[in-house]
């Protein structure tokens, strides 16, 4: 009887140490991340990324829109507020481009927006995710 429960406490053992190890987070920062797909007009489509980086939020929106050159005008609003207005180019060899940002982590909800809209044609790609 005495086995038995030396097994049964060595195999709870063994699972509170694999729990622990899985919820500790990853090498270089945290194991939080939030992806969310975009909405766009047109052949285009856009993803938004918000990930732990050591405290403070990653913020990453990227459009792939397959063409090369195009200029498209983006913000980035965290609760309503302007953290970034800019002008992108989409690059080869995807024909897509990337805003990344680093913002504090403050206490409490923070709703990210992504705007990018094409300065021909009008196309528009937005995104919103919730930290």
């Amino acid at each position: 009887m005495k086995s038995r429960h030396l097994i049964v406490a060595l195999v709870a053992g063994i699972a509170a140490a694999t729990s622990l190890a899985l919820a500790a987070p990853a090498s270089g920062g945290g194991d939080r991340e939030v992806r969310v797909r975009g909405t766009c007009t047109g052949a285009a489509t856009s993803k938004l990324k918000l990930s732990d980086e050591n405290g403070r939020i990653e913020v990453e929106f990227e459009v792939d829109q397959n063409v090369n050159g195009r200029r498209w005008r983006v913000t980035l609003k965290r609760n309503g507020v302007r953290i970034f207005r800019g002008i992108r180019t989409t690059q080869p060899p995807s024909g897509s481009f990337e805003v990344r940002r680093l913002v504090a982590d403050r206490a409490g909800r923070e709703a990210i927006t992504a705007r990018a809209r094409a300065l021909s044609g009008g196309q528009l790609c937005t995104a919103r995710a919730r930290w």
